[in-house]
């Protein structure tokens, strides 16, 4: 991790990155919409570095302004069902908080649980249930990072979500708040499973973003995170589930996504 840390400030240069965000599936052309004049770092340039292998994810790192704000964007993450270890699906969070990083925008295309939701909604996460049989802080602690026991009440601050919610009045868009259930994937869920975690209380699932909240909140990142629900999850539609489906909702709903993602960085 030190190598690919020095090797980003070496090609950063003066660039401060004050908000970090991560793209999911689908969503990768905001970096490239939004942030001005836009910069970018192949992840397989960077030394001890994992390499993005799902469809839709680019793989690499664009930074620039967004209003203003200094950002760095991965265009493409790593997920847990690709065959990483998880402290190589969290090094890019644990190298934004030493580059300085403050803020960490998360973003995942979601299958819905809730019946009253539907694909299109862009969902804020309120909170998660780890359902990844697994955690990315064991082993031995990160001291300069954060405790070795940091409190989870409150994952995806409060703050960020009202500002979320402000910026969705005037979007052509159902906007709602609610839980996120991650699995490892890659195969989608059963509908017995499906009816298992909406009694949990989840609102959608998917197959990311929970390490990397909880590896940013560990390091004392203030977090907000937002699903584009692309698809009824299992036992909702006759339909069978399709990764184009996902590609497919998550581009319907671009310009509304981008302008809320934009509106919550430059105002947070």
């Amino acid at each position: 991790m030190q190598d690919a840390l020095e090797y980003l400030q070496n090609q950063l240069k003066d660039f401060s990155p004050e908000a970090g965000i991560i793209l999911g599936s689908g969503l990768g052309f905001f970096a490239d919409e939004a942030i001005e004049n836009p910069r970018s770092i192949p992840y397989e340039d960077i030394p001890n570095f994992p390499r993005s292998t799902v469809e839709g994810h680019k793989g690499q790192f664009v930074y620039g302004m967004l209003s203003g704000k200094p950002v760095l964007c991965m265009q493409g993450r790593f997920h847990f069902y690709e065959g990483y270890k998880m402290d190589q699906v969290v090094m890019p969070i644990r190298i934004m908080a030493l580059l300085g990083v403050k803020q960490l925008f998360v973003t995942n295309a979601a299958g819905c649980i809730n019946t009253t939701y539907k694909p299109g909604t862009l969902m804020a996460l309120s909170d998660h249930i780890n359902g990844l049989g697994t955690n990315p802080l064991i082993g031995p602690n990160h001291d300069d990072l954060g405790t070795r026991f940091p409190d989870m009440s409150e994952v995806y601050s409060k703050r960020l979500r009202k500002l979320a919610a402000e910026a969705s009045k005037d979007l052509p868009i159902h906007y709602a708040e609610g839980v996120y259930l991650a699995v490892t994937g890659p195969s989608y869920e059963t509908p017995a499973e499906i009816k298992a975690f909406r009694t949990l209380g989840a609102d959608a699932v998917g197959m990311s973003t929970v390490p990397e909240a909880i590896v940013a909140n560990h390091a004392g990142i203030e977090v907000c995170g937002i699903s584009c629900i692309t698809n009824l999850a299992a036992g909702m539609s006759d339909q069978p589930l399709t990764h184009d489906e996902v590609k497919e909702t998550a581009d319907r709903v671009r310009t509304s996504f981008a302008t809320l993602l934009s509106r919550v960085v430059s105002n947070a």
